[in-house]
Parts: C-alpha cells; structure tokens; sequence
C-alpha cells in the first residue's frame, strides 16, 4: 500500500474553518486507498507571537540567543495545538486519527536550539499507526535531542519535517500552501508568470536558495537527497477540484524537455560588503571569510578586482541583511592585523537570478541576460553564476523592472 505525507503550512491551518477543509483533504487521499500521514505547522502568525513571548520573558534583553532550549520549548507549541485539532475534526468525520510530537515520533536531532538538523527518524511508531489504519498527525517544525530537549528546526522547518518524514516511510510527500504550485516567477510581480507542471530537484533547490518562498531549501536538499518525489499544492481548493493541478518535483529524467531558463528568482535580504585597500597577497581572503565562518555569517557572492595602489586590491561580498552589522564587525575588529583601509557596507541591493537545468547545454544565457537588464539601463554590481544559474545583484529600486525583463527575454510568459 502506498504511503503519503500531506504537509500543511501556516496559512493552510490559520483557522478553524481552514482545519476542516484540511481534514476533507486529508479524507480524500485516504478514500484512495493510502495510508497518511499529515505534518502541519503553528497557525499562521502564532510562532510569530511565541517569539515575541520569549523576548517579553527577558530573552532579549538578556541577550540570550535563538538557541537557547527554553526558547525551543516555547514556540514549537504552536504546532502541538494544530496537530491536536486537526486529529480531533479528523474523529469527528469518522476518521481514526492520532496526533503526534516530535518527540512521540520520535524525530532525532542535534543540539543545535532553533536550528536543529535532522539525524534519524526511526519508522516503527509511524509503521505501527499507519498499518493499524490510523492517520498520524505531526506536529511540524520539532525534534529531540539524545537527551530528551525539544528542538526546532528553524524558518519553515515543517517542510523539512514532512519531507523526511516521508524518506522514512519510503513514502510521497505532497506539500499544500497558499499557491498552486512553482510558478515561473513571483505573481506579485510578474502578471504573465505560468505555473510551472515539473521542475528538477538542481532548480528547485537553486530556486529555493536565491529567494522563491514556495519551499525551504534544506527540504529540497532533503528531497533530492533521498529521492523523495514532492508535489506542491494549493490547500485552497475542495477535493476534487483542479483535478492535476500542482508542480511535481523531481528527477532531471522525468522532465521529458529541458527548458533553458525556469524561473526568475529574486531576493530583497541582501547586503553588500566593500572591503577597500586590501593587501594582495595569498592568505587574505581565508583570513576574512575564516572569521566570519566561525561567526556562522553566510557569504554568498564575492568579487575581487585590482585596486588602483600596488599590490592592493578591493573586494565585495554579500551577506544576508541580518547579518550585515555582524559581518562589518566582524571585518572591523581585523582591520589592524589585515590591512585593508575601510569597509563599506550597502543594503540597498537585491539579487536577481535566473535558473534552468538547459544552461547546460545552451550558450548565450548570460548574454542574453546581460542585454535585457542593460536595456532597460540596469547596472550590475556583482555576478555569481553556478551550472544551473546566474546571478546579479543591482540597485534594489530596479527589482521588479529586472525581473519582469528577465522574465520576458526567456519567453517564460508563453510556456
């Protein structure tokens, strides 16, 4: 009998309205004959305000980080009440159903509070309920160390959560949101964007990463990882509505024709940091980029070009926008044992990508990207490119001119 993991997100269990329509889709996969478990997420905004609970409580003004346990405690309860709920509106409809914790689960961690990873899920309490014929519900976003400590997963963990979920139970994993699939780009944006029917693990992961909300990026790691084959849906919908619908995500080989260009992605929580007179010699950049690993400040692009004294040269990286007064700090107490003259920091940028697997294959991509943003007279600051990608940061002001023209240079609108 085949196994389906049902993910719901924050907006998809918001109220208790929402709920029922959840448990009527989650009717409609076990009337096929499947065995389901669902994973769902805090209603929407409620982590938002256990957050701010933990800084009422004094996390804040103690300085305390994300990673303290306590912290982990507080907000993975906006899970267990979803999870609760909906298994109860499951009984009421006459369905056998059962909530579970990470911990009843168990989804094993490790230590890291407020970013744990996923070490082990064990299937036998999971293999039991479902063969019994029961549906589990999974509160998302939360595991457990080796010690007992409840953990959480970071920023959209639940999908990380349903996604190995289902690797453990060799099952499919169907993920439901406030859209109907992987769109071409954003919507919001770009009126002309088209669904997208499949997409590649390599471009979804890339989308994920350069900005496109639609799926955390460490559950398309998963996913490709272990081959879990993930559909994204809308919850929006009745079942049997929009029978098809959706965006499956998948192995390279099950896209029978590779498109040059998929998507259009774009992200607005970017920093630039301009590193001024700095010595030309080997050993520099580990030195920098050395402190600011150990400082867990993610570097994205970087750029190093000749300055205009000898043997000295500038270099720009970017960081996220949170990150940014850390990173200059960072920098800052270096300056004397490196040598550079200043540091600059700009967080008026965005970066704007363009992803497809067929840029393997294809020559001119850059070219043509090049040409459409410098004829709408956008400047490109910094580039970064990858098999499947290329990205550009520009002036922040230019973000939706850049992707609409980006969007139109690929003929992505007639897809």
């Amino acid at each position: 009998m085949s196994r389906l993991v049902m993910k719901f997100g924050g907006t998809s269990v918001a109220d208790l309205e929402r709920i029922r329509r959840v448990a009527r889709l989650v009717a409609a996969e076990l009337a096929t004959g499947k065995q389901i478990a669902v994973v769902v997420s805090a209603m929407s905004g409620k982590t938002n305000e256990l957050v701010a609970w933990t800084d009422g409580a004094g996390r804040a003004a103690q300085g305390l980080p994300d990673s303290d346990d306590e912290y982990d405690a507080i907000v993975a309860s906006g899970e267990q009440v979803t999870a609760g709920l909906l298994a109860m509106t499951l009984r009421n409809m006459g369905i056998n159903a059962r909530s579970f914790l990470g911990w009843q689960v168990p989804i094993l961690t490790d230590e890291a509070h407020g970013r744990a990873r996923i070490e082990d899920i064990p299937p036998a309490n999971l293999d039991a309920v479902l063969n019994a014929g029961q549906v589990a519900v999974i509160a998302g976003f939360q595991g457990v160390t080796a010690g007992g400590r409840i953990t959480t997963l970071g920023r959209g963990g639940s999908d990380t959560s349903a996604v190995a979920i289902a690797a453990a139970l060799k099952g499919a994993c169907d993920i439901y949101t406030d859209v109907d699939g992987v769109y071409t780009t954003d919507p919001r944006i770009e009126s002309k964007a088209r669904r997208l029917a499949k997409i590649s693990y390599e471009e979804m992961l890339e989308m994920a990463s350069l900005g496109a909300k639609v799926l955390q990026t460490r559950s398309v790691e998963m996913a490709m990882a272990h081959r879990v084959p993930v559909r994204v849906l809308s919850s929006f919908v009745e079942p049997g509505e929009a029978p098809g619908q959706g965006t499956i995500v998948c192995d390279e080989e099950e896209i029978m024709e590779k498109r040059i260009v998929s998507g259009v992605a774009y992200s607005r929580d970017e920093a630039k940091i301009t590193l001024l007179g700095l010595p030309d010699h080997p050993g520099v950049s580990s030195q920098i980029f050395g402190r600011l690993a150990d400082a867990n400040v993610n570097v994205d692009m970087i750029v190093q070009s000749r300055a205009r004294s000898a043997d000295t040269a500038n270099m720009e990286f970017t960081v996220g926008k949170r990150d940014a007064v850390r990173a200059v700090e960072i920098v800052r107490k270096a300056q004397a044992e490196i040598g550079f003259e200043d540091v600059a920091v700009n967080e008026d940028v965005a970066k704007v990508s363009v992803i497809g697997v067929g840029m393997r294959s294809h020559a001119g991509v850059a070219q043509s990207m090049f040409q459409a943003l410098a004829e709408k007279n956008i400047n490109i600051q910094v580039i970064s490119t990858s098999e499947i990608k290329i990205s550009v940061l520009i002036d922040a002001a230019y973000t939706e001119l850049a992707v609409r023209a980006l969007h139109a240079a690929y003929g992505l609108d007639q897809l």
